[in-house]
């Protein structure tokens, strides 16, 4: 067995972002997982046969309750869990509206400008998503 290359978990997911309230900026929406007890953007395994652009989709309705428009791609991330390699393929995505019901999945979604959502996420991966999003948003 050793020496085998498993095939990695195939996932996707979306920095989802929309117009800050305030009319100025952005504000970015982060899910919490009660299970891991993190702060991350929206994401979940592909079903056989689904895109990986249907699957960012989704996700992102199924765990923030927001329809979203896909835009920009962005990095795709790779790592490990429990031994098994993990490839997250995300985009950028606009929200385009939708109401939140918590489930055993994701308990809270909280939308907050980059700057606060860079010190809230659990990872340093998804921090760089954060600044590609925001590298393509701002400049």
């Amino acid at each position: 067995m050793s020496g085998e290359r498993q095939d990695p978990v195939r996932a996707a997911g979306c920095v989802l972002w929309r117009p800050a309230l305030s009319g100025h900026g952005i504000e970015v929406a982060l899910v919490h997982r009660p299970k891991y007890d993190d702060w991350s953007h929206p994401k979940g395994k592909r079903k056989r046969d689904e895109s990986a652009e249907a699957c960012a989709l989704r996700e992102v309705l199924e765990e923030t309750g927001q329809d979203c428009a896909l835009g920009l791609r962005l990095p795709t991330v790779r790592y490990t869990v429990d031994g098994r390699p993990k490839e997250v393929e995300y985009w950028a995505a606009r929200a385009l509206g939708g109401t939140f019901t918590p489930s055993r999945e994701v308990d809270r979604v909280v939308w907050l400008p980059p700057v606060a959502a860079r010190l809230r996420l659990t990872q340093p991966r998804d921090r760089d998503l954060l600044n590609a999003l925001t590298a393509t948003t701002t400049g």
